[in-house]
């Protein structure tokens, strides 16, 4: 009983950890989000080169990315309110792809504390594989996911039907455009109304799922295969990228760590890139919004791209780096990156998990009444 007790603390305090860290970026996700629908509509990407099929689209999605150092649970749910704005499916995966791979921080860091050699490739792959694995979501999911939205208007934008006896099912949209600080405070409404009882109701449910899972996984087995740095290859890093929180950038010093120790580049390449797409909240919260097909797609396919592009990192740069950064470039690249990245307070991110519990709450019971009605 002891034993079980004490699991279930550790799953406690795994699953608090992650939500506190990735808590602040999806408040403030769906905050934009809101805002978006409010000030250019529920289908503001629809007849954009986003909402379609083509590549300029995705290009534009992926560059988009790299401007923004979101974490990467924060960048899932900017890329699932695009996609119910209208953005087609490729330009959506590449966006959610590119940010948490190739985002500013990232690079400053990854140059600082990897080299120059790391650095260039690192930045190639990042730009290459956002724009490859939208290009392939377009081919292999294309319209039958598009399409597949009832769930949507219906949470978003829906509007009265005689048929559902008077229940208002879509919104018709005002004649009049309202006053600039009324759609302000319309836009706050729409921010954490039905989408994010939605998304929070996923995300906590996932947070609990990645808390469980963290606390079955002995620590000791990560620390004893990393710990022989130079037989760790892209292979292993994988998987410890599978059973480890990867989100934002905390994790570079650690893989330029593994790096220094003298594991391959390619090593550090696939868990940079891989690391992302297997980020256990962000799969359950895409599976759930967007569906099973696009989070096995997503990840799979960034999952595959990372080690093809680990090994051949290590074929072109070699199973040794030539020459690490000395010190005062270390300490210059995490100087640089430190005035870019936001620290939020604990009381700040403390406060922000227990909205995010109350409004995955609202969520559960709007699902669990809703269900009493169809009974």
């Amino acid at each position: 009983m002891t034993s079980f007790f004490l699991f279930l603390l550790r799953a406690v305090d795994s699953g608090w950890g992650i939500l506190c860290s990735s808590s602040v970026w999806l408040l403030l996700s769906f905050l934009i989000s809101g805002f978006i629908r409010e000030f250019f509509g529920s289908d503001c990407l629809k007849n954009t080169a986003v909402g379609s099929k083509k590549f300029t689209g995705i290009v534009l999605m992926t560059l988009s990315g790299l401007l923004i150092p979101v974490c990467s649970c924060g960048t899932a749910i900017l890329g699932i309110a695009c996609y119910y704005s209208g953005a087609y499916i490729g330009p959506t995966l590449a966006f959610m792809t590119a940010t948490p791979m190739i985002n500013p921080i990232a690079l400053i860091l990854v140059f600082g504390l990897m080299g120059r050699e790391v650095g260039l490739f690192y930045l190639v792959t990042g730009l290459t594989v956002p724009l490859i694995l939208g290009a392939l979501s377009n081919l292999l999911l294309g319209k039958s996911l598009y399409r597949e939205k009832s769930f949507i208007k219906e949470t978003l934008h829906p509007v009265t039907n005689s048929g559902t006896g008077g229940r208002s099912l879509i919104k018709a949209e005002p004649e009049d455009k309202p006053a600039f600080w009324e759609r302000i405070i319309r836009g706050l409404r729409s921010s954490f109304g039905d989408f994010s009882l939605m998304i929070s109701k996923y995300t906590v449910t996932a947070v609990i799922f990645a808390g469980i899972f963290l606390s079955i996984v002995p620590g000791s087995f990560i620390q004893e295969y990393l710990a022989e740095a130079q037989t760790v290859t892209p292979w292993g890093i994988l998987v410890v990228g599978a059973l480890t929180y990867v989100c934002a950038v905390v994790h570079i010093p650690f893989i330029a760590a593994v790096i220094a120790s003298g594991a391959p580049p390619g090593v550090a390449v696939t868990f940079l890139m891989a690391g992302a797409a297997t980020n256990i909240p962000e799969l359950i919260t895409i599976a759930k919004t967007m569906g099973k097909r696009t989070a096995l797609t997503y990840s799979m396919f960034v999952s595959l791209m990372a080690l093809g592009a680990g090994y051949i990192a290590d074929a072109v740069i070699g199973r040794e780096i030539s020459e690490m950064p000395d010190f005062a470039v270390t300490r210059g690249a995490i100087a640089n990156a430190n005035m870019l990245i936001t620290d939020f307070p604990d009381l700040l991110q403390t406060l922000c998990s227990i909205i995010i519990l109350c409004l995955a709450f609202a969520g559960f019971m709007k699902t669990g009444s809703a269900e009493n009605r169809k009974k």
